[in-house]
């Protein structure tokens, strides 16, 4: 890191302390040629590989603003899109990788919309997925019905356990 007052090669770090969302580190250093401290900011980039193979940063309001779509006219705030695309960017961040394919971000998508708002996710899938007749509605509609069926089972037999 060079010092931006006198252009030396190196620093050393003084103090380091993360952002308040986990997402960055700020760094207090000193030049050990001039003495005078600065900081920085330190993230971990993410790219996302389009179908067309261009690269673009990672960005929440893209999965917002994509999602919104799905649930227009649904009962889900803005803080509830806010919350889903941090949970998405914890996901592909979790893979480790510093690239992700823009497939990847869509399929991280549809569990936590699936637990927000069946309807948008459904609606989310038919696009994303490329549901091309009725019959593939109705096996995704069947799917969900038997995960409510299995979570009833499971409640009630945890209710009834008591």
């Amino acid at each position: 890191m060079f010092c931006p007052f006198c252009r030396h090669p190196d620093s050393r770090v003084v103090d380091s302390r993360t952002s308040d969302d986990g997402t960055s580190i700020r760094r207090r250093r000193q030049c050990p040629n001039c003495g005078r401290r600065f900081s920085t900011t330190e993230t971990a980039s993410l790219a996302v590989i389009k179908r067309n193979g261009v690269l673009e940063p990672f960005s929440r309001e893209k999965i917002i603003s994509g999602v919104r779509k799905a649930c227009q006219g649904r009962p889900v705030t803005d803080g509830d899109l806010a919350q889903l695309a941090q949970k998405v960017e914890e996901a592909v961040r979790a893979s480790g990788a510093s690239q992700i394919d823009a497939n990847e971000v869509g399929l991280a998508i549809l569990p936590p919309l699936r637990d927000l708002d069946e309807v948008a996710y459904l609606r989310f899938a038919s696009v994303y997925q490329a549901f091309e007749s009725l019959d593939d509605f109705e096996e995704s509609i069947k799917t969900l019905r038997q995960d409510h069926a299995n979570k009833q089972t499971t409640t009630g037999s945890a209710a009834a356990d008591r």
